[in-house]
């Protein structure tokens, strides 16, 4: 559990909780990782829609859990998506709550939430492409096949139970980082000072 020292520090940040969008391969699991040594000592939470959306695929055998190649949205129902954007966007708009999240339109689900951090994370498709076959260990055809097959149909998905296709529109986020020239290092600097970390905690030593 934070101390009330911790508690005090996360409360001093400029934003409660931070919300990662962005398509597959910009890095959004990667900045969650990075975050971690910084804010859940101090008590936050975190949630990975990938990650929680496989472990259900697989558990309710949707998803070969042999196969290192995500799932697809439309593998199981709208029930899903809509309890866990719900229950995501309940949580986070709660100012007392710290915590931080990613999933391909987690920030598009934090709209209007003045006290949630959005970051959108673009990058070059063919570094995501790159990506995917490093994280996936499948060929460059079978990566770009895959994220197209993906992203086609989570989007088809996700812009017919919305009734909104704008889930990446610059106008729903504080920070908009292209990955392809910002490392893992740099983009998690970038979003520890907009949170205001640095401020509270100091400043990180020149490299």
């Amino acid at each position: 559990m934070a101390s009330r020292k911790a508690k005090k520090a996360s409360s001093s940040f400029n934003y409660a909780s931070i919300a990662i969008s962005g398509p597959p391969g910009a890095g959004r699991s990667t900045l969650l990782k990075n975050l971690r040594p910084y804010l859940e000592t101090i008590g936050w939470d975190f949630f990975s829609g990938g990650e929680w959306s496989r472990k259900y695929a697989i558990d309710n055998g949707m998803h070969d859990p042999r196969d290192p190649k995500h799932h697809l949205a439309t593998d199981y129902g709208d029930d899903v998506d809509n309890e866990i954007d719900a229950a995501m966007r309940k949580k986070i708009s709660d100012p007392n709550v710290h915590m931080a999240i990613e999933s391909w339109i987690a920030g598009w689900n934090a709209r209007g939430i003045p006290h949630v951090l959005k970051v959108l994370l673009m990058c070059d498709d063919s570094l995501r492409i790159d990506r995917i076959v490093n994280r996936d260990d499948v060929s460059v055809e079978e990566a770009k096949l895959h994220l197209r097959q993906r992203e086609e149909a989570n989007l088809t998905k996700w812009k017919r139970m919305y009734n909104t296709e704008d889930f990446w529109h610059p106008k729903h986020y504080d920070l908009i980082i292209n990955t392809y020239s910002h490392g893992p290092a740099q983009t998690l600097e970038i979003v520890l000072q907009a949170l205001g970390y640095y401020k509270i905690n100091g400043q990180p030593k020149s490299k």
